[in-house]
């Protein structure tokens, strides 16, 4: 079965909107793996405005399942990964000011750099994955650059999805097998939702994990926490 990790920026966000601590983010990573969720995700960012390093710090204490760090990799964000040491730390080339991710690595162009910092991840015990587009040269660069797994960008296959689902989950179809003949294991995430998931998944076999925030919460508003994310993995069995 596709492990199902939580991403909690959006509980972050209501947070900080109002000061204080409610809701609670730490108390929402606990609920979340008691509700079923197999992962915590979290993308802290330089300006903090969601997710700040201090509640990685503490999520890090309470995350029993696998905990999963996003972010550039710059000096902070690398000595904040090397503090807590996540089971996984998920590498994307967002720009600082990026409200949030929207392309994957050129795996090609960023070769050097992604190789010293994944091997610096590796030394530390902590798997890797990188952000790519659904594209065959950027899947080959990075099982060049010996990351352990690369998730898949997948807003494109949700916009697609509601005009063409099967041109949309083509590309994203041919990458997965790609990426697991190249060892690799294969990871997606952004924009996935209860009416796009299971078709993903049906179609890429290889499927690990997902990582789902913003639909996700946003379904949480109706549904409730617990009965969401139970509706999110049975769209994963």
């Amino acid at each position: 079965m596709t492990k199902l990790s939580v991403n909690i920026n959006k509980i972050a966000t209501l947070r900080n909107s109002r000061g204080g601590n409610n809701p609670d983010v730490v108390k929402v990573a606990i609920d979340c793996e008691r509700f079923g969720a197999q992962g915590i995700t979290v993308h802290p960012r330089p300006d903090e405005r969601h997710i700040r390093y201090n509640d990685v710090l503490e999520l890090k204490k309470v995350v029993n399942t696998e905990f999963n760090i996003e972010g550039y990799p710059d000096e902070r964000f690398m000595t904040l990964v090397e503090k807590v040491r996540p089971e996984q730390a998920t590498l994307v080339p967002d720009p600082p000011g990026a409200i949030t991710s929207n392309a994957g690595w050129d795996t090609l162009k960023n070769k050097d750099f992604l190789t010293r910092i994944i091997n610096q991840l590796k030394r530390w015990g902590i798997r890797t994955s990188i952000f790519v587009d659904p594209e065959e040269k950027f899947v080959k660069g990075a099982a060049e650059i010996s990351t352990d797994r690369i998730e898949l960008y997948t807003e494109p296959y949700a916009v697609g999805f509601v005009k063409n689902k099967e041109n949309a989950v083509a590309s994203y179809a041919i990458c997965s097998k790609l990426a697991t003949d190249l060892g690799m294991g294969v990871n997606a995430g952004h924009d996935l939702d209860l009416n796009n998931l299971k078709f993903l998944k049906q179609h890429l076999p290889g499927l690990l994990e997902v990582s789902i925030g913003h639909a996700l919460i946003s379904d949480a508003l109706y549904y409730g926490l617990e009965n969401t994310i139970q509706l999110y993995l049975r769209q994963l069995e």
